[in-house]
């Protein structure tokens, strides 16, 4: 079998990914972008990817391509439908980056409700070693105990970050895009119930229609003026110039994002120019990547390639 890694890097080059050269003849690259696609993977028999775009366009000219893994959960960069025609088989990684997640979703949050790029710098500037007082806090910050955690997507990262949050005192509400979670542990209310009284509101959904720019400005209006918006899930999940826009206006206090509508971030996207970083925090795309879940994404397409050499389904997404 030939094997063809179009992103390795996507892993870390700190992360061994030896495993995968047992399956077969393996090429690796460090990275893909669209039109070094179809040259790429003309011969392959198995895929791995991340980003690449594989659909009608990149992969017709790849008549021996039996499966397609990704190093990731997400496949919105595979065209499912032509792959079903094919019988072209993908496979994703699923469950790896749920701890590191829920802790980046607590990271963004304690960065922005405490204020402490502020605080940091106070010291650091020399201010605080100027005062003829113990402590300061000229920015006001509050706890999360006692108030409201709201969580769209509660799938296995928006239970652990309910979780932590029920821990700190919160109330913890969701609600479900497709109206189908069957999730009893927490709270489910209306959208704009989620909206209106969340404290905290906690992105953990994937992209689809009825996901894409849920977060628009008629939404980001129906929120408290002191919630703090955190987007760990898909960039295109929250309209960009909208919470440019309503951020700008001080329409809700701050917001963590981890994910963007493009990545790397456009030269023109709007966020770039709110440089407060106690009102906006924006990092690249790296809650998933602890050196734990890449190791277990690493694992878990070995685990997915043994079993299609055995004749089994695993995390078969196209079936």
């Amino acid at each position: 079998m030939k094997i063809v890694v179009l992103e390795r890097d996507s892993v870390g080059t700190d992360i061994s990914v030896d495993c995968l050269k047992q399956y077969g003849d393996v090429t690796f690259y460090r990275n893909t972008v669209r039109h070094q696609v179809a040259e790429r993977i003309k011969d392959a028999d198995i895929i791995i990817n991340n980003k690449a775009p594989l659909d009608r366009e990149t992969l017709k000219d790849a008549p021996n391509v039996k499966l397609i893994c990704e190093f990731a959960t997400g496949y919105d960069n595979v065209d499912i439908v032509y792959c079903k025609e094919r019988g072209i088989k993908v496979a994703n990684a699923r469950n790896y980056s749920t701890a590191a997640v829920a802790q980046h979703t607590f990271a963004l949050l304690f960065y922005l409700l405490e204020h402490l790029p502020h605080y940091d710098q106070y010291v650091k500037g020399g201010t605080y070693g100027a005062q003829d007082r113990f402590s300061n806090f000229d920015l006001p910050f509050v706890e999360l105990d006692g108030k409201t955690w709201g969580i769209v997507g509660m799938g296995n990262i928006g239970k652990a970050v309910a979780k932590v949050a029920k821990a700190f005192g919160c109330r913890v509400i969701f609600s479900s895009p497709t109206g189908k979670s069957t999730c009893t542990e927490y709270e489910k209310v209306p959208f704009d119930t989620l909206l209106h009284e969340s404290d905290f509101l906690s992105l953990h959904c994937p992209l689809s229609n009825l996901t894409r720019h849920l977060i628009d400005e008629t939404a980001l209006s129906k929120m408290k003026k002191t919630a703090i918006l955190l987007n760990v899930a898909r960039g295109g999940v929250v309209d960009t110039r909208a919470l440019a826009k309503v951020l700008s206006a001080g329409g809700i206090l701050a917001a963590g994002l981890d994910v963007l509508e493009a990545e790397p971030i456009a030269s023109d996207d709007p966020l770039g120019e709110i440089k407060d970083s106690n009102k906006l925090l924006i990092t690249p795309h790296m809650a998933w990547a602890s050196t734990e879940a890449r190791e277990r994404i690493v694992e878990e397409t070995c685990k997915n390639l043994e079993a299609f050499f055995k004749g089994e389904d695993r995390n078969i997404v196209n079936l």
